[in-house]
């Protein structure tokens, strides 16, 4: 089984509303299978190819046109993965420790793993390389500590990070999970199109807090 995340917004409370994003939304892609896995990575190379694109460019849902954004949802929805995503209300946050952003990443990828624990089994999971090599030792700890407790069957196996210009299946991530951020944003024309048609794929969409 393999597990990609990515997520959309800020993990800051200090500039809500001032340059900083009113929700933060992290997302988990599931690929059950392998080999549809490296299916649908091959399928996203040749798009590119189509696209007449640079060597590294990257699918980002903020970054693309509303028209790129749309075939590349179609294309990859025929592949069989499911995903979960969580969106965290930033305006009904108070705590103290949420405005540590890496407890709050760690946090908020916790819940989002909780959420899926039902469907995961001996999961290789893949995030978007960023931030200190300090703070990735510690989230991929921290998972697999809270997500494995309890568990005599290992639900995630290994926590790696890769760079996302290097793994389209972290760009698959990223285009998912900017849907779901954008169909909480009320304001655009096309908040709901984007998530309709990657909606057959999705397991459970969490609001938090309400």
């Amino acid at each position: 089984m393999l597990v990609f995340v990515d997520e959309s917004g800020d993990p800051g409370l200090l500039k809500i509303g001032c340059g900083g994003s009113k929700y933060f939304v992290v997302t988990l892609v599931i690929f059950e299978d392998k080999e549809e896995a490296e299916a649908a990575d091959r399928r996203i190379e040749l798009f590119k190819k189509k696209l007449s694109v640079p060597p590294k460019f990257e699918f980002h849902f903020h970054e693309n046109k509303p028209e790129t954004r749309k075939r590349f949802l179609r294309m990859v929805s025929r592949f069989s993965f499911f995903y979960f995503s969580i969106v965290i209300n930033k305006t009904k946050l108070y705590g103290e420790g949420f405005k540590d952003k890496n407890f709050f990443y760690k946090y908020t990828s916790r819940l989002v793993f909780e959420n899926a624990k039902p469907y995961l089994r001996n999961a290789k999971v893949v995030f978007d390389k960023s931030g200190s090599k300090t703070f990735r030792g510690e989230l991929s700890r921290y998972l697999k500590e809270k997500i494995n407790e309890n568990h005599t069957d290992r639900l995630i196996k290994k926590v790696k990070m890769e760079k996302s210009h290097s793994n389209n299946l972290i760009q698959l991530a990223d285009m998912v999970c900017g849907a779901v951020f954008r169909s909480y944003n009320l304001t655009k024309i096309d908040w709901r199109e984007y998530r309709n048609i990657i909606k057959h794929r999705e397991i459970y969409v969490q609001f938090w807090p309400k």
